[in-house]
Formats: structure tokens, sequence, C-alpha cells
């Protein structure tokens, strides 16, 4: 039997890579994907499918009764999203308090119900200079509380914290993956707009990667 392993899956490109990055290392991945009130929520949309497709077990969980709490993020208030590179000052206004915190302590406790050893997430370099939870010191602090709350550890895994979206995609490009099965732009509508952080940095990596991406632009 393989070995379990729960995946926060939230349907972009990042975690489309980890997902299958489980699948390589045989490992069977169960997602995990959550909709906290993000204005992008047709991500959830394309992890869906793509579980579907893969016969992949899969839960959406709703915890968008946190925005009772949690403010000040524009992608779950009505605040405009900010456009330009990811190192700009303003796309500070994309950080969720303390999100992956908790989708984190959400998806341990359902590794520990399901007998799971480990939890993948898609952290990575480029993020470490806006998101303070996708930095290494705070997937290596996650890990080690991860390790001791509960009777049964569990090993908190980001295979690319070290690596850019360049890197993934070109790991994932190696595995013959299809990029049109996932949603970035933090503008859910019907076509990506190619100018929020988001989309900015997914283009790049595909310039990049000499690759054309395979998502419709605004």
């Amino acid at each position: 039997m393989k070995e379990k392993a729960v995946v926060i899956y939230s349907g972009g490109m990042d975690s489309f890579t980890v997902l299958h990055k489980t699948l390589q290392l045989g490992l069977q991945p169960y997602a995990l994907s959550f909709n906290y009130g993000q204005r992008h929520v047709k991500e959830l949309e394309y992890a869906q499918k793509v579980t579907e497709e893969l016969g992949i077990e899969h839960k959406i969980v709703d915890i968008t009764a946190i925005n009772q709490l949690l403010a000040g993020s524009s992608l779950t208030s009505d605040i405009d999203i900010p456009e330009g590179d990811y190192q700009e000052e303003s796309m500070k206004s994309t950080v969720v308090p303390n999100r992956n915190m908790i989708l984190l302590s959400l998806a341990i406790g359902y590794a520990v119900s399901i007998g799971a050893k480990k939890v993948f997430y898609g952290a990575h370099s480029g993020d470490h200079a806006i998101y303070p939870d996708c930095r290494p010191e705070f997937v290596k602090k996650m890990n080690d509380v991860s390790l001791i709350a509960n009777y049964e550890a569990v090993e908190v895994i980001s295979p690319y914290l070290e690596q850019s979206k360049i890197d993934i995609l070109s790991d994932g490009l190696a595995m013959g993956l299809d990029y049109a099965k996932t949603w970035t732009c933090y503008n859910g509508r019907e076509q990506a707009c190619g100018k929020c952080g988001a989309c900015q940095e997914r283009l790049e990596a595909f310039k990049l990667n000499a690759v054309t991406d395979p998502l419709n632009y605004e």
C-alpha cells in the first residue's frame, strides 16, 4: 500500500506541480483545497477537474467564516488587486493574515485523521519577499511544531521552498504537465488579467522556459 500524503491544492500552477510531484514520488495524495473567500475562487474549479481526472481523493473545505476575523487583504476584501511585479510594496495588500498557518493546521489535522505522515504545500523562493508564511524559517518552525503537535508526527514539506517559479515550471514541464489545467490570476474573471503580480510571475516563468502559456489573457 502506498504511503498517504496530504497536499494543500489551490488549483494554481505551484500546487499543481507539487501534487504531481507526490505522484512521481510514489505517494498516494489526498488533495485538500480551501475556500477562504478568495476572489479568485475560480482556482477551485480547476482543482476539482484535475483531481477528478486523476482519480484522487479531494476535499474542498469552506472556511469563509474566518473572514469575520481576518481583514485587509485585497484577495478577500473589497480592495483593488494591485498590478505589477511581486517585489513591489503594493503587493503586500495580497497577504491574507496567517493564512498558511491556518491552512497547514487544518491539513495536519486531516493528515492525522487519515494516517498520513506528510503534508505538502507549494511555497517557493519567489514568495519569500512578500509572504512571511512562505519563508524557509516559517516552514521549518511549522514542521517542528507539527512533529510534536499530535501523538502522530506529521512532516511539513515544501519541495520547491528554495526554488523559483521558473524552476517549478521547468520541473513540471519535464514531467509533461499541462498548465492549461491551472489558474493563477488573482482576479477571478473569465480570462487572466496578465497584470497582477501572480500573472506577471507566471508569464515570466513561461518566457524564461521558452514556452507559451496555454491560458488566455485579457
